[in-house]
Order: C-alpha cells, then sequence, then structure tokens
C-alpha cells in the first residue's frame, strides 16, 4: 500500500493543545466496523453502552518518565535539549538529542548545573544517541527533578499538571510518550465498567522511538518499526484466554495494548511472555486476539493510523475521519476518542 493513501486534511485548530477536564469528558466517535455505521457521543463515560458482561478491556499500564532534558555542551556552552527513548542498562539511554549534528561521540552534557552528567557514546542506527549518564545520588529522583514530560511537538501548550500526561492506572515507569487512549478513563469509570460484570486487564508496553518516527517509506510494507518493551503476565493471559472462550469480546484500550496482545498470540490465545516487539499492523493484518478497541485520532501517515485501518478498512477509518473533522472532534493525544467495536 503506499503511504499516501494515509494522508489527509486537517485544519490546525483541531489539534488538542490541552487535556479535557473531566478526563471522562472528551467526546466519542463509534465506528461499527462491520458495517462502518457511525455515531456520535457527547461524552466518552458513554462508551459503557457499547460493552457487555463477558468482554474484557486490556489497558497498557506503562508510566510515562519526565524524559525531556534541557541542558548544555560541556565544551561550548551550547544549548541541547534530549528525549530519553529507551534504558539500555542502568546508565545508558537510547535518546533523540537535538540538534543531533553538534552532539558527537564524545561529548559531554551538563544537566542542572552538573546535578547530571552524560557523555554521548555511540550513534543508533536512526540518528539518535547512546548517553552514559554519571551522576550522584538516585537517577530517577534527579530526572523528576530536572526533567519535562516528552509532550508531542504539536503541542505548544504549556502542561500544568504533570499527571494529566499519565493515565490514572499508569504504574511501570518507563514510556517516552503516553498511552493516550487511556487518559479518557477515570477511577471512577473503571469503577463502573467492572460493576457491569466488564473485565479489566492491564499489559505492559513502553512507548519508545515509533511514536516520534514518521513513515518515510513510499510503498508502507518496506517500513521498519522500533522495537519496544512489552510484558503480558500470566494472569492477564489466563483472564483473556477464558474470556475468548466463553464467548466474550477483547477490546484494547489504545494501539500499544493492541501490540502488545498481538506480540504474544500464539494460535488464537495469548501467551504469557515479556521481551521486544517491532510488529508493525498495517491493512491485510489478520488478528489473533483482539475484536474492538479504543483510540484517539492519529496523525497522517502515522503507523497509528495504519493500525486502526487494519481493524475495519481504509476507506471506513478515511470516511470517519472526515466526518470527525466536518464535527470539529480534537485530534491528537488531548484530543477525542474513537471506539472500533
Amino acid at each position: 500500500m503506499k503511504l499516501e493513501e494515509f494522508d489527509y486534511y486537517l485544519p490546525e485548530n483541531l489539534i488538542a493543545q490541552t487535556p479535557i477536564e473531566p478526563r471522562d469528558h472528551s467526546r466519542l466517535l463509534v465506528l461499527h466496523k462491520d458495517s462502518g455505521c457511525i455515531t456520535h457521543h457527547q461524552y466518552f463515560k458513554e462508551v459503557i453502552q457499547y460493552l457487555r458482561p463477558g468482554d474484557v478491556l486490556v489497558s497498557n499500564n506503562t508510566k510515562v518518565i519526565p524524559a525531556r532534558l534541557f541542558g548544555i555542551k560541556e565544551d561550548t556552552g551550547a544549548k541541547v535539549e534530549v528525549v530519553l527513548l529507551t534504558r539500555r542498562d542502568k546508565d545508558n539511554w537510547e535518546a533523540l538529542v537535538k540538534p543531533g549534528k553538534k552532539v558527537k561521540i564524545g561529548t559531554k552534557l551538563i544537566f542542572g548545573d552538573g546535578l547530571l552528567m552524560a557523555e554521548a557514546i555511540e550513534t543508533t542506527e536512526v540518528g539518535g544517541r547512546i548517553l552514559k549518564f554519571t551522576y550522584e545520588g538516585i537517577f530517577e529522583d534527579l530526572l523528576d527533578k530536572l526533567g519535562m514530560m516528552p509532550l508531542p511537538p504539536y503541542i505548544s501548550a504549556q502542561l500544568e499538571d504533570r499527571d494529566r500526561y499519565q493515565t490514572v492506572y499508569a504504574k511501570t515507569s518507563g514510556s517516552a510518550a503516553a498511552p493516550t487512549a487511556g487518559l479518557h478513563f477515570t477511577p471512577k469509570l473503571i469503577t463502573d465498567i467492572k460493576a457491569q460484570g466488564i473485565g479489566w486487564v492491564e499489559v505492559l508496553l513502553h512507548v519508545g522511538l515509533g511514536t516520534f518516527r514518521p513513515v518515510k517509506a513510499e510503498n508502507i510494507e518496506e517500513h521498519e518499526m522500533h522495537a519496544e518493551f512489552f510484558q503480558v503476565t500470566p494472569q492477564a493471559a489466563s483472564i483473556i484466554n477464558e474470556a475468548k472462550a466463553k464467548g466474550g469480546r477483547i477490546i484494547a484500550v489504545g494501539t500499544t495494548s493492541v501490540r502488545a496482545l498481538e506480540s504474544a498470540a500464539n494460535n488464537g490465545q495469548v501467551t504469557a511472555t515479556e521481551g521486544w516487539t517491532d510488529i508493525f499492523i498495517y491493512p491485510g493484518y489478520n488478528f489473533n486476539i483482539i475484536d474492538g478497541m479504543i483510540t484517539n485520532f492519529h496523525l497522517p501517515k502515522s503507523t497509528l493510523l495504519m493500525l486502526i485501518s487494519a481493524l475495519t478498512n481504509r476507506e471506513m477509518v478515511m470516511k470517519a475521519y472526515e466526518e470527525a473533522t466536518r464535527n470539529e472532534y480534537r485530534f491528537f493525544s488531548f484530543g477525542d476518542a474513537m471506539l472500533i467495536i
């Protein structure tokens, strides 16, 4: 398939700059994947009416780290910006560096007047850097003090509450971006869902470079995904497999949950596993586990748009996006939600 097939026009004023309060008051577009029918709802919390006892919602409990650091080069004092992506080991991180051309191997960086130091020790295949950090104390505490949340580049507004770029169920630190479909859930909504006999299961996928990396290949099949760490526990696998055996639907909260589940699929069941996945899901993919998903509205030409198109078809998704634009839904990370069921 051609990359241009996943392009669409989006007025800039529809790119959400701030999150809706309360979380579950964002709007909801429902795309019925068999018929192509589209329905609209004023509030996301109305999603519960499309769920039924025996279904299982699967969410990603990764936690975003304050991964954006601003510092200077030790030799020249020139300003640099770093976004931490993946921890290679205790003190070595894969990172995006700006301006990258100025940070050559051996360059030393200073953050927070020397509270945190780093040296570029390697160049990655995609033009990033491996940074080796030195410090006194606990790295996570220093990162929490010096770092900022790594908001996407299309968000220019300042985020007043750092927790607003976390899901309410975030637990395991390690992501460079939020699994944004989960931002619409409140503790009360989750409680209400469980009270209806609907399962709630958590898996893990740390969001990394794939979120930031644009598709450049004209033929999308030639695009290579960056590997991300995921984990599906034995308990999660057991609940999902039992629900499927009884005819329940598995509904993923976000594309990251989809990728974790499909990476753990084996003969139509989920296998408890952990490791690295570079699974790339685009139209023509046969889903093994999921029956539906909750998602946000994604960037043109993105792998996320390709993934949701695989669950229905490209024509249905592009029609839904046209209708969302016409009805002035809010797009991207802090935007409104879409249920494909």
